[in-house]
């Protein structure tokens, strides 16, 4: 029958509802050509030839039948035109094969079908206007000289002669042949093939150049595993020898350093005792620096606790509502004399470099002075002498008098609980 797959391939297949008793309705001309040419091929070499062949269980059906004179041997000749895939062509051989029968594979399509080398298998050629048909792929002869399969174009009725007598027998191709070169209308093509119809010849040439190839490819490995032991040898000797070179050099090299090391040792002896007495006194010196060091150390210490002693006795003398009575008060002159805001602490801090007086800060952050330094601290005239100091009252200005400022201001503030300071 005909039929087309999706997207418009047509192809031939098997009615698959045909009668058992009407076997050639209903089939593609193709497929009954290829048929009935197989047909005369069995026939006219001499064997018993029927279509459409089927298993008593229904398990194969072939073709053409094709049985010897005898009765002995069968053979299946199966026209496939239509597509399938490779595992169902082998299930089919398969069940053949259990059946005691032989089976070639005939297409008569253009290209070569993909099962071609998975099934013994060929691909038949039409005839073109008075020619004949030819099996032209699947049947090859192994070429020594080569190193190859090459593929023989056979006319069909020889092809079925062989097979049927057994000349040309399915083989499978060794992986390492499976490459095949064939120019077909002036086109070197590469075919990959892993089995062929070929002779007992052919196949015993391909077991035996294998057998060549693989002692060939023994020796090659045996002198490559020669050729780099000799050279691993070779290189272990260079090796030993570089090694007894770089002993001998690094030898040399410390008796060369043994040598510079006792020059080195004596011009230092010479040196240190030359050196020993500048030594000495530098020794002295350093240790007297240090003495220095601890002493002025302790002095500052000492320094910086009467300094804190007098400050805690200096702002004492304030009770919390004057301390702020007098933040109060400079900032009111800050503002009306410069135009300045400042930014007043809110507790009472003191600072020894500003003779730990607070100090006073703009809201821009820059200083601006320092409220009451206590008269028993010294300032550095680097800190004060750009800075306005402020005191609340007359009487505290007569106490700081050693102090450089930029301006002192003296607040009229009332003494309240001031205490007398004497």
């Amino acid at each position: 029958m005909s039929a087309v797959l999706r997207g418009a391939t047509r192809f031939f297949a098997h009615h698959g509802k045909r009668p058992d008793d009407c076997p050639l309705e209903n089939e593609s001309f193709e497929h009954h050509m290829t048929k009935q040419v197989l047909l005369g091929a069995i026939r006219d070499a001499g064997w018993h030839a029927e279509l459409e062949v089927s298993a008593p269980d229904k398990s194969w059906r072939a073709d053409v039948m094709a049985t010897s004179p005898d009765g002995s041997q069968r053979m299946a000749g199966e026209a496939q035109l239509s597509p399938i895939t490779v595992p169902d062509i082998q299930a089919r051989t398969d069940r053949y094969a259990e059946a005691g029968i032989r089976v070639c594979w005939v297409s008569p399509h253009e290209k070569s079908p993909k099962w071609i080398d998975e099934v013994p298998a060929v691909r038949a050629q039409p005839p073109e206007a008075g020619g004949a048909w030819a099996m032209d792929d699947g049947v090859a002869a192994f070429d020594w000289s080569f190193g190859a399969w090459g593929v023989r174009p056979t006319p069909l009725p020889v092809f079925v002669r062989w097979a049927l007598e057994g000349q040309v027998e399915p083989v499978v191709s060794l992986r390492r042949y499976h490459r095949v070169k064939r120019r077909v209308g002036g086109r070197l093509w590469v075919l990959r093939r892993g089995m062929w119809w070929t002779s007992a010849k052919s196949a015993r040439l391909q077991a035996e150049h294998d057998v060549m190839r693989r002692r060939q490819e023994e020796r090659k490995r045996v002198a490559e595993e020669a050729r780099l032991a000799a050279e691993a040898e070779a290189e272990q000797v260079r090796l030993e020898e570089a090694a007894r070179e770089e002993a001998r050099r690094l030898e040399k090299l410390e008796e060369t350093d043994r040598r510079a090391r006792e020059l080195a040792d004596a011009r230092h002896a010479r040196w240190l005792e030359e050196r020993a007495e500048p030594v000495a006194r530098g020794n002295r010196e350093l240790a007297e620096a240090e003495e220095r060091r601890l002493r002025e150390e302790a002095e500052e210490a000492e320094r910086v606790l009467r300094a804190e002693e007098a400050s805690r006795a200096w702002w004492s003398l304030l009770s919390g509502a004057q301390v702020r009575e007098l933040f109060e008060a400079v900032a009111a002159w800050a503002r009306q004399e410069h135009n300045v805001q400042l930014r007043l602490p809110d507790e009472l801090y003191t600072e020894l470099r500003y003779g730990h007086g607070v100090p006073l800060f703009r809201v821009d952050g820059h200083a601006y002075g320092v409220a009451r330094p206590c008269p028993d601290v010294l300032v550095p005239s680097k800190r004060s002498g750009q800075l306005t100091v402020f005191v609340r009252n007359s009487a505290e200005a007569k106490l700081p008098a050693d102090v450089k400022c930029k301006e002192l201001v003296v607040l009229d503030l009332p003494e309240h609980e001031q205490l007398f300071l004497g």
